[in-house]
């Protein structure tokens, strides 16, 4: 079952070759941009529109996200990432940095590292805690996706931000090819309506305004949740899921969803999905994680949709 999921700077003076150089991999754009600038640090907006300032070369950074800290391993110096988060389990070599618990966030733990800068995703860190860490002089810079293309723009985004554009390039071209690879496959037609349970007493389910409904449909499906709710992990009803009928169910294996789920919901076992037995277990840290493994992620619900 799926969990919902789920400092002081070191001042460096630049010489007037390196700052133009950092300059010129921090040129404005729609996501992050540059306002004002000095020689150790410049103004950047967030993807939530935050103003913050920001070394123009971070030498101590973390994430308070699992995503996140998957992000800074695929473009950062590794040796700048100074710490992890309890669930942050991915890539292995992260097993090996100090842990701040992030629910409830400690604080002391965190502010002892120093980070030059903390990112994170909307929805796993609380505004009032980041508010918390900007009054102790720690900037922290949100990223949001809506859609696969969010990640790729936000690995280019942290790769300019951490002066690291190549390594941030090579990444995302490599994901951009790898999923043209998947778009050429053939697809089912129609694309089967796919309902993902997150949660299920309350059904809880990935809605319409979620990451998933963009990996599902360039896995060649749709997600059967067409309306868009205010929550993007609405609770459903059982007679809302029955309208819906999906054709396929994730959340758990068969077996385990029809001792447990469909146990606790038997009417539900009228839905296509139960009846056809198209019912599946997907790797959560993929499904939940907008990370740069979301290419693997449509890739596994490519093969899952693949199978009768």
């Amino acid at each position: 079952m799926f969990r919902l999921a789920s400092p002081a700077f070191l001042r460096r003076a630049l010489g007037p070759l390196l700052l133009s150089a950092v300059v010129s991999a921090c040129q404005p754009d729609t996501s992050s941009t540059a306002t004002t600038e000095t020689a150790a640090t410049h103004q950047v907006r967030d993807d939530l529109g935050r103003t913050l300032t920001l070394p123009t070369q971070p030498r101590r950074v973390m994430a308070l996200a699992a995503s996140m800290t998957e992000m800074l391993y695929a473009v950062a110096d590794t040796t700048t990432i100074v710490a992890r988060t309890q669930v942050c389990d991915y890539p292995a070599a992260a097993l090996r940095k100090p842990v701040v618990n992030s629910y409830p966030l400690d604080f002391e733990r965190l502010v002892a590292l120093k980070p030059d800068v903390v990112f994170t995703t909307e929805g796993i860190t609380s505004l009032a805690d980041a508010q918390r860490l900007q009054e102790l002089g720690i900037p922290v810079y949100y990223q949001r996706y809506e859609k696969v293309e969010d990640i790729f723009r936000g690995l280019t985004d942290l790769g300019r931000l951490l002066n690291r554009p190549q390594p941030a390039r090579r990444v995302v071209d490599s994901l951009r090819q790898q999923l043209q690879t998947i778009a050429a496959l053939p697809k089912p037609t129609p694309p089967p309506r796919v309902l993902a349970i997150t949660w299920s007493d309350p059904i809880y389910v990935y809605g319409q305004n979620t990451l998933f409904t963009d990996k599902i449909r360039l896995a060649g499906g749709q997600n059967a949740v067409v309306e868009q709710f205010k929550q993007p992990y609405p609770a459903l009803t059982r007679e809302y899921i029955l309208k819906l009928n999906p054709e396929v169910l994730l959340g758990g294996s068969f077996g385990k969803m029809d001792s447990t789920f469909f146990k606790l919901y038997p009417e539900l076992k009228r839905i296509r999905a139960y009846q056809t037995r198209r019912i599946y277990d997907p790797t959560d840290d993929l499904m939940s994680r907008p990370s740069p493994r979301v290419v693997e992620s449509v890739r596994e619900l490519r093969q899952l949709l693949s199978e009768k």
